[in-house]
């Protein structure tokens, strides 16, 4: 069985277990893109979570709330924070400064553009 999410206006409205020859019966089926929950940030990832080098489907896989770019054929999360940006080869967004990568836990705070402890 595969995954496939729905999209309304390019906002996934749905996510379902179903095989190809489901969708192709449905009177929407041009609403319904494949997805897999084996990518994220473009990258496939086998049984062991660990990255196996096969093909990544739509840069992520796609939840309830996800964008679907068209141009692009990918599945991105909404932008957390007007100051991230999209990173196009992963498909994630990026905030102006780099999480610190020791004595977290740590929070965004847009008011200030920086990272809070």
């Amino acid at each position: 069985m595969t995954h496939f999410a729905q999209i309304t206006n390019g906002v996934v409205t749905q996510v379902i277990v179903a095989e190809q020859d489901f969708i192709d019966t449905l009177p929407d089926k041009d609403q319904w893109r494949q997805t897999s929950y084996n990518t994220r940030a473009n990258v496939h990832y086998g049984p062991d979570n660990t990255p196996d080098g096969g093909v990544a489907l739509r840069g992520n896989y796609a939840g309830i709330g996800s964008i679907y770019d068209s141009v692009h054929d990918v599945f991105y999360s909404p932008q957390p924070f007007p100051s991230w940006q999209l990173d196009n080869n992963t498909w994630t967004w990026r905030a102006p400064t780099e999480c610190p990568a020791s004595g977290g836990p740590y929070r965004w705070n847009e008011d200030t553009l920086t990272w809070i402890k």
